[in-house]
């Protein structure tokens, strides 16, 4: 198949290793050359300016269900306009205790070229047929809503 690769670079700047106040920054690069910075979420000493691993993992969802949605209404010759989606990461504990991601909830509210109308029915419809071929979603445990938006 193919491999998709992301470089994860964190160097300590003081002298100290301190929980409670090392600094999380660090530098994710992937191999097309773009580069962002990210911390750990502001509840666990990180940067609310910068992207943490629960936003990610929350965009990489909303990302590929995004794309699989378009190409299941290009497909079936539904001409989108336009596509926004608000994907929220819940963080809790699963059943042996431990954190973890436990809910992804997706938001997409999708317009289409001109007068096509397209019944909430239809809309549920190409969001399940999206979820079902998003690779994302197939390859996480954790619970996953679609929640379109209208």
């Amino acid at each position: 198949m193919a491999d998709y690769k992301a470089t994860v670079t964190w160097k300590r700047e003081t002298l100290d290793f301190n929980y409670d106040t090392f600094d999380r920054t660090h530098t994710i690069e992937f191999e097309g050359g773009i580069k962002c910075q990210a911390s750990s979420a502001p509840e666990f000493q990180g940067k609310a300016s910068l992207v943490n691993p629960e936003e990610l993992i929350a965009s990489a969802l909303a990302s590929c269900h995004m794309l699989t949605f378009l190409a299941v209404a290009s497909k079936g010759r539904l001409s989108v306009k336009s596509y926004r989606d608000q994907a929220v990461a819940t963080l809790g504990k699963n059943t042996e205790g431990k954190m973890c991601v436990t809910s992804i909830t997706l938001h997409p509210k999708v317009e289409f070229d001109g007068a096509e109308q397209v019944s909430m029915e239809k809309m549920n419809e190409l969001h399940a047929k999206a979820h079902k071929h998003c690779f994302i979603a197939n390859s996480i445990e954790a619970k996953i809503a679609i929640e379109p938006l209208v």
